[in-house]
């Protein structure tokens, strides 16, 4: 399943259209990706906690999802 990430996707519904995308909120140092406050956080809120640029994280997921990455 396709999903167009924003930073205001929450961080819940990227993961259940796309369980592979949690490799990229591990490696921001997101490990706690299926506890409940972590998954109804937005993708903003969770980049500005864990110091990553929110765009480049959106830039990311949307090329990973869509099967673009470089």
């Amino acid at each position: 399943m396709k999903i167009k990430v924003t930073k205001d996707t929450i961080i819940g519904d990227i993961i259940d259209a796309d369980q592979t995308t949690a490799q990229y909120f591990t490696e921001m140092g997101m490990h706690c990706l299926f506890c409940p406050s972590s998954r109804g956080e937005t993708l903003e809120q969770a980049c500005e906690v864990h110091g990553v640029d929110v765009n480049e994280m959106v830039n990311k997921l949307n090329a990973h999802t869509s099967g673009s990455e470089k």
